[in-house]
């Protein structure tokens, strides 16, 4: 597939995003990606935005990568989507029998007829139809983004685990850890908001705006919404190159800057901290070398601690080298889901997890991103998100934390709170 390419000098590339944006409400199916000028992203692209399908790969829940592997093939173009976190019932013998308000395919991708990408100083459109670049240039900078819009909200939100309960279920994992099933789990909860009213797009630039993060994305299904404002790389080949970046290690951030810079310094050093992350850096090393060249998986970055805007962060980077025709379906099928959000050994640590919580994930835990035309890839880890249906009303975020032998259950309900305070502080 042939796109029209032309480009642009907006001026101000902070002002065209919020145009940008804005023009996006009207299509009933996008994907903006957005790093927000992240000084260490990857590449030199800082936001993307994809509208209006030209094709989509029908929803799926059986044999789905291999579809997926057929539609790369087939349409050898841009394609934008999401991995739900169910994906992993296909991958290995596995299920999902809790409760769910939303319905999220295994997997979703459709190919755009309009791509904006943002990258340093100027934009640049892909379009299938090169007559229309013009005319949407001039509609999307005529853009008024001072209009004020409607605002209502009606937001209750609930835990669908009280805190003895969340607790007690710590405890039930901290039993399999002692007894040697497992080393570590990542257990999660779930919010909830029925007969909910937002604008999607005004939280999700609250959200984006107090978070700041580097994997950001507003994904809009016809009435399903993604709101995430995650920090977390799942997966991103360049080339022969695969990158990843898991995170595992949180602590919160302070006002006055030498309370701030303590905090991080503590976090670095943390010894439970530190063995989560190694952890999970162990379990990806090991997923990476099923399809990458013997010897090319090394960690370039160990327990790094990151400052965002609302908390730190503990991130480690694994990277390999794999043959060139090793396709996307065979990296997805064995790193999927992210080791950060799973536990180790993997298997059995999905199993216990699946057992304990009380509803799906859905795009929770899942991945959102894009496959470009020669097979580069880039995917986000669906955490700090808040999931919307604004047919049946439903709003919903998760959050969660790695349990190991040194967690506190007390301590862990209290990272789960840190994590949801930009959610529900946007909501109020």
């Amino acid at each position: 597939m042939i796109r029209a390419i032309k480009s642009f000098n907006p001026g101000n590339i902070s002002l065209f995003k919020k145009k940008l944006f804005k023009w996006s409400e009207k299509f009933k199916t996008s994907v903006y990606l957005d790093s927000n000028n992240y000084s260490n992203r990857l590449g030199n692209v800082d936001t993307l935005l994809a509208a209006d399908p030209h094709t989509k790969l029908p929803y799926t829940d059986k044999n789905s990568l291999v579809k997926l592997d057929r539609y790369i093939n087939k349409t050898s173009d841009w394609l934008f989507g999401y991995f739900s976190y169910d994906l992993k019932n296909e991958i290995e013998d596995l299920k999902s029998d809790n409760s769910s308000e939303f319905y999220f395919p295994n997997i979703f991708f459709f190919q755009p007829k309009k791509i904006w990408i943002i990258k340093s100083n100027f934009v640049e459109a892909q379009y299938l139809n090169e007559a229309e670049i013009e005319n949407d240039w001039k509609q999307i900078n005529s853009i008024d983004i001072l209009k004020v819009s409607v605002n209502e909200m009606c937001v209750k939100l609930k835990p669908k685990l009280s805190k003895i309960d969340y607790e007690n279920k710590i405890k039930k994992i901290l039993n399999h850890i002692n007894r040697g099933d497992i080393y570590e789990a990542n257990f999660c909860m779930e919010w909830l908001s029925k007969d909910s009213l937002i604008k999607p797009e005004n939280v999700y630039e609250k959200l984006n705006h107090i978070s700041k993060a580097p994997m950001s994305v507003f994904l809009k299904q016809n009435n399903i919404y993604l709101l995430s404002t995650s920090p977390e790389r799942f997966i991103k080949r360049i080339g022969n190159k695969i990158i990843t970046q898991p995170i595992k290690g949180t602590s919160r951030r302070d006002f006055d800057k030498s309370v701030d810079l303590k905090l991080m310094k503590e976090l670095s050093v943390n010894l439970k901290e530190r063995s989560e992350n190694i952890m999970i850096v162990d379990l990806v090393r090991n997923d990476l070398s099923r399809f990458s060249f013997p010897g090319s998986v090394k960690v370039s970055e160990l327990c790094k601690v990151y400052p965002f805007e609302q908390v730190h962060q503990m991130i480690s980077t694994v990277e390999s080298e794999i043959e060139t025709k090793t396709s996307v379906v065979d990296i997805i099928k064995s790193t999927f889901p992210m080791g950060s959000m799973t536990g180790a050994p993997k298997i059995k640590a999905l199993n216990i997890i699946e057992d304990l919580e009380v509803s799906k994930r859905g795009l929770y835990s899942g991945a959102v991103g894009y496959i470009d035309p020669i097979g580069n890839f880039d995917f986000n880890v669906v955490i700090r998100s808040l999931i919307y249906d604004s047919v049946n009303k439903n709003l919903s975020f998760h959050v969660g934390s790695a349990i190991t032998s040194n967690s506190n259950p007390v301590q862990e309900y209290e990272e789960c709170l840190l994590k949801a305070q930009p959610m529900i502080s946007v909501l109020k």
